[in-house]
């Protein structure tokens, strides 16, 4: 058992989880300005060999475990993160005015079920002091800009935000991932609907055709979706030529959770993550690689809690996979395991 479940976890479970996540990154932060510390926590869990390289939309990929858009959403503390074994870090959901998000307590544990709900609601700075720290990125960790559209935006104007972070974060970023699948902002899972979701990734493939070098734009969608709008979405990105597909988003469904009816209720809404959404997850995944005969690009996330959690998504058909929740109850040792185990496949 890794030093983090044994003695560093217990103590962060007894607190908030918003005021651990608030209390880490600080920790975090002031780690990130030593150049020693951050060689050490390189030394102790990255994992270097070029068997694990992916290349993928254009982009060479240092090992395919990343760490999906959530936890570093204001870009905070990327180049530590980066030391931590993560072969790319996913910053956001940006929105191009901050704004604070749901009314607290808006981030729950289910610490037997390793799940977590939130109802955050791009809680984000904005774009404008993201810009300014990643003008002073350290490393040469590979960085994908999550971007969503502000609470107070009407779906029908949604596509000015979203051209507002593409254009902002575009000298920034390696890659961006369109974010129309949180349940936690109103109404913004309309956007999945077919001419919506069509004017919008055309629209950034225009401009993104129009830059002196493209970069990849990816659709990070819901598990709750069915199958004749997984369908829609295929033939969207495919009619688009987008770069691929995030699979996927937290649920609003509570399936696969140990706790009383009761227990649920008082937690009320949000997005589930972690182990209980991992079967679906994979089921979506599976779905969109057979379906487009393995024409689409997938970053597989969603429930990956252990290294097999992680090979099942990718056998299921993803080229590189995301960590969260996993992240949070297995800490940095399961970034390391899942890049072990891959080189002894």
């Amino acid at each position: 058992m890794s030093l983090y479940k044994m003695a560093i976890r217990p103590i962060l479970l007894q607190f908030n989880p918003e005021t651990v996540h608030k209390f880490t990154f600080k920790c975090f932060k002031l780690f990130q300005n030593s150049t020693l510390i951050r060689s050490i926590v390189s030394a102790q869990f990255k994992v270097k060999n070029s068997k694990l390289e992916r290349e993928l939309f254009g982009l060479k990929f240092p090992n395919p475990v990343g760490l999906a858009a959530g936890l570093d959403k204001n870009a905070e503390a990327f180049d530590f993160l980066g030391c931590m074994g993560f072969g790319f870090i996913e910053i956001g959901t940006l929105t191009p005015k901050g704004q604070i998000g749901n009314p607290l307590p808006r981030l729950f544990r289910f610490v037997n079920d390793k799940a977590l709900v939130n109802r955050m609601g791009f809680n984000n700075e904005g774009i404008e002091g993201v810009v300014s720290r990643l003008r002073k990125k350290k490393t040469n960790v590979l960085i994908g800009g999550n971007i969503g559209k502000n609470k107070i935006t009407p779906n029908n104007e949604a596509t000015s935000d979203y051209v507002k972070g593409f254009e902002a974060l575009f000298p920034y970023v390696d890659y961006f991932v369109v974010n129309v699948s949180s349940p936690n902002t109103p109404d913004l899972r309309e956007l999945q609907d077919k001419e919506p979701l069509k004017k919008l990734l055309n629209e950034l493939m225009r401009l993104n055709q129009a830059k002196e070098k493209t970069k990849p734009i990816l659709l990070k969608i819901a598990p709750d979706v069915n199958l004749s709008q997984l369908d829609d979405i295929i033939e969207i990105v495919t009619e688009t030529k987008i770069d691929g597909i995030v699979a996927t988003n937290t649920t609003i469904l509570r399936d696969g959770l140990s706790y009383s009816a009761e227990q649920i209720r008082k937690v009320g809404a949000g997005g589930m993550s972690g182990q209980p959404l991992r079967d679906r997850s994979t089921e979506v995944i599976r779905y969109i690689h057979e379906k487009s005969k393995g024409s689409i690009p997938i970053i597989g996330v969603g429930g990956i809690m252990s290294k097999e959690d992680a090979l099942e998504k990718l056998d299921a058909g993803a080229s590189l996979i995301q960590l969260y929740t996993g992240f949070i109850y297995e800490g940095p040792a399961l970034v390391k395991a899942i890049n072990k185990e891959l080189l002894r496949r």
